[in-house]
């Protein structure tokens, strides 16, 4: 992507009504360009601080300094750089020279092709870049990323989801192999077994959040409370997807800023500020179903569309909110789970 990509993160022409990731918008263009319009100064200012950060250091260091910096989002022509360097993924790709070339190169299996190829139509069908008639269409990178991924790591093979976080990691990082290794590192480090056949840790954390809103909004927990399953019913896409088709594309970049570099707590972070900052709406639903539609609606609208704003709020709104607090709820909470799923055998 060009040096300076921040100055051209502009919208294409209203005839197209296509965001500069290639996603057409015909519902909400006006109000998304109206915010891009201001958003684009500050990547603009951004752009210059992270340029000056960077300059002249080949490698990325951890730092509070550079927490803050990606806190307050990334341009996007660093994205890919920051994302490799905060999540390990390129020190892996260094340490495996011609390793992705290899799980391609391999004789691969039918089941897996298969079930890939099912998927792929499905996959961002409003893209124009993903279309199967677009050239050079990205669809077969994304197959290869996913096929690659699929060998790589046996126990998970393919599952729905992962196409979605493919394809975003293809549209940011415009390469098959960093893509792949940004795969391994959510998929195998960051996010714990969401993608595993039995999904104990999606299980898992849908649980952990229901336990941080008792403490964290508990009128909200005691509402959750009467409806027994509740969190898989309103989160679980939340999580395997990692808020893509959830949340707006600019703000789905900045929670993944975020989750690169802090690891897998951003999740619940932006599931509890969407919470807490609706708790109002939430607590007037009288039914199951009502329940589940506002779930729906309150990822929609102003609040999640300024993702700048929205960020500031995911990291004052929730409080306090450690890893050890997490490690904690998640083995309280695993051990729930594996101690009900064994009584149900």
């Amino acid at each position: 992507m060009e040096e300076n990509s921040a100055q051209h993160l502009t919208c294409s022409n209203d005839s197209e009504r296509i965001d500069p990731y290639g996603f057409e918008r015909h519902h909400d263009f006006d109000s998304y360009k109206e915010m891009m319009n201001e958003y684009v100064a500050v990547l603009n200012r951004r752009s210059t601080r992270w340029s000056k950060l960077l300059q002249g250091k080949p490698r990325v260091e951890k730092n509070l300094t550079v927490k803050r910096y990606v806190r307050k989002g990334v341009p996007n022509e660093h994205r890919s750089r920051i994302w490799m360097a905060a999540s390990g993924a390129q020190e892996q790709l260094e340490s495996n020279p011609g390793y992705y070339q290899s799980l391609l190169a391999m004789e691969h299996d039918a089941k897996l092709k298969e079930t890939i190829h099912t998927d792929m139509h499905r996959t961002f069908p409003d893209n124009v870049l993903f279309k199967s008639k677009a050239e050079p269409g990205l669809q077969a990178v994304l197959y290869n990323v996913l096929l690659a991924y699929g060998h790589h790591n046996k126990s998970v093979g393919y599952c729905q989801g992962m196409n979605f976080i493919a394809g975003y990691l293809i549209i940011i990082t415009k390469d098959e192999e960093k893509s792949f290794w940004l795969m391994d590192a959510l998929l195998g480090r960051i996010l714990p077994d969401y993608y595993s056949p039995a999904m104990l840790g999606l299980k898992t954390d849908q649980e952990v959040l229901g336990e941080l809103v008792k403490t964290k909004a508990p009128a909200v927990g005691q509402l959750m409370a009467q409806y027994p399953g509740i969190w898989t019913l309103v989160v679980s896409r939340w999580f395997i997807c990692l808020y893509i088709d959830i949340l707006p594309i600019e703000t789905v970049l900045r929670v993944w800023d975020c989750l690169f570099y802090e690891g897998s707590k951003v999740i619940f972070r932006v599931a509890l500020t969407l919470i807490i900052h609706h708790q109002a709406e939430i607590l007037r639903a009288r039914s199951l179903p009502d329940v589940c539609e506002c779930f729906k609606q309150i990822t929609c609208g102003a609040f999640t569309l300024d993702c700048h704003t929205f960020m500031r709020k995911t990291f004052t709104e929730p409080g306090s909110l450690s890893m050890a607090t997490i490690d904690k709820l998640r083995e309280k909470c695993k051990q729930h789970i594996l101690e009900e799923e064994s009584r149900q055998r």
